[in-house]
């Protein structure tokens, strides 16, 4: 069945129209930038902020700047998902590449950075509608249940991390769809609003002294004898320390991290208002939901619990709605033929970043602090990420994680243009089409 009322989206983030959203933090016109601080962050998303926080806290004078509005990248463009965020190519395929020991310690990290996050937002007080609703992982394929299964028992033997097996007999339980072959539920993952997170960290790092620069884009930062001098739009400051915390965004003037990272858009559609029997129809417990395709799809009630917000990979280059708006109805659809007549109301993409192992990095490279390349699961690790690598900037102890022996790398003659993409994902949109 064809998508219908396509062109009744308006093409923004459903998070920064929701009415109980408001950006309260206050930024530092260009003007009013020092000209020397401690530590200078590139990048004003999740990772940025949070450790722009860590480092105040501890003293340190702080400036932030990002090239666009803050906190409107991929901060408040996501899902909203909240998880443990455990590699993409499982326990095995990771210990064929790192070995038994790395890997287990990485994965029991990973159960850490979640539990970090939800503590710290309830610590903080952050207003950000965080629900620990569980999520639902269907079989796209009656081939891929089995394996779903069996990556949870690879979990359980390293970590304390619970999953229900749901048989295709029960999963309207969890499901409103025949799309699926059986399932996993994580009874202890969450969603939240993304938007109203990054508001949350921003007043803190604000109310703490860090300086908040937007429409700042970074031109260059040289290596002096002492420190570096950093020039971006309007001026240039002095720091003792530069990390770059760009992600998905990362730029051609930090060519030695935009080579060892894939950006890749991801997009989201919000459907209007439904009655409350619609949305249960989909979501009966309001959980997060995904499966297992290629082309990854994800799903979730409004925090408000009136909306479908159904998201996936964008098609084409730049954010082209028009195209990816219509492949993510056509998807919902096929999922949800109860929703074949819903109108859309916002559609929306932004960046993220993979990287070639399929795993977050962090640590310095010539000279510059680094935490980036969280595949797709950045609401989690990019806040834990930002606070180990602000740690690791003042020497601590607790900077140290797994993750510091997980080697950077890139591949030869590729420069951080992803020209097979396109091609790749075509592919992978057949071969999910056709159950494969």
């Amino acid at each position: 069945m064809l998508a219908k009322h396509l062109s009744t989206y308006t093409n923004m983030p459903f998070w920064l129209a929701d009415t109980s959203y408001d950006r309260t933090f206050q930024t530092t016109p260009r003007y009013q930038m020092p000209t020397k601080v401690d530590i200078c962050i590139v990048g004003g998303g999740f990772t940025g902020m949070s450790a722009a926080i860590t480092l105040a806290r501890a003293g340190m004078k702080v400036a932030v700047l990002e090239a666009g509005r803050m906190g409107e990248g991929a901060s408040s463009r996501n899902g909203g998902l909240l998880g443990p965020s455990f590699s993409k190519l499982g326990v095995d395929g990771l210990e064929r590449q790192y070995g038994r020991e790395n890997v287990h310690t990485s994965i029991r990290e990973s159960l850490t950075a979640f539990n970090w996050l939800v503590d710290f937002i309830r610590e903080e007080k952050i207003d950000c509608d965080l629900n620990l609703c569980g999520r639902f992982r269907g079989a796209s394929h009656p081939s891929h249940y089995a394996g779903l299964i069996q990556q949870a028992e690879e979990l359980s033997k390293v970590v304390d991390f619970p999953a229900i097996e749901v048989p295709k007999s029960r999963q309207h339980e969890e499901v409103g769809s025949n799309a699926y072959h059986g399932g996993v539920v994580y009874p202890t993952d969450g969603a939240l609003q993304p938007a109203k997170l990054y508001a949350g960290l921003a007043q803190i790092a604000v109310s703490e002294g860090a300086y908040l620069c937007e429409h700042t884009k970074v031109r260059n930062v040289d290596k002096q004898v002492s420190g570096f001098n950093v020039v971006y739009d309007g001026g240039q400051l002095q720091a003792d320390q530069v990390i770059i915390a760009t992600n998905g965004y990362t730029d051609g003037q930090f060519s030695e991290f935009k080579r060892r990272l894939i950006p890749i858009r991801s997009a989201m559609i919000a459907t209007e208002e439904l009655p409350e029997s619609v949305v249960q129809s989909v979501s009966p417990k309001l959980r997060a939901h995904g499966g297992t395709e290629r082309l990854v799809a994800y799903y979730r009630p409004s925090p408000d619990g009136k909306r479908i917000l159904f998201g996936g990979r964008a098609f084409g280059r730049g954010d082209q709605p028009q195209l990816y708006s219509k492949y993510l109805q056509d998807f919902m659809i096929r999922t949800f033929p109860q929703l074949s007549e819903t109108k859309i109301d916002y559609a929306w993409s932004g960046l993220i970043a993979y990287t070639f192992d399929h795993v977050p990095h962090i640590g310095k490279l010539d000279n510059l602090h680094y935490a980036m390349g969280y595949c797709g699961s950045g609401v989690g690790r990019a806040n834990y990420f930002g606070r180990k690598i602000a740690q690791q900037v003042l020497q601590l102890a607790e900077g140290k994680t797994a993750f510091d022996e997980f080697p950077f790398k890139g591949r030869p003659l590729y420069y951080g243009t992803p020209w097979f993409l396109p091609a790749i994902m075509k592919w992978h949109d057949f071969a999910d089409r056709q159950g494969w």
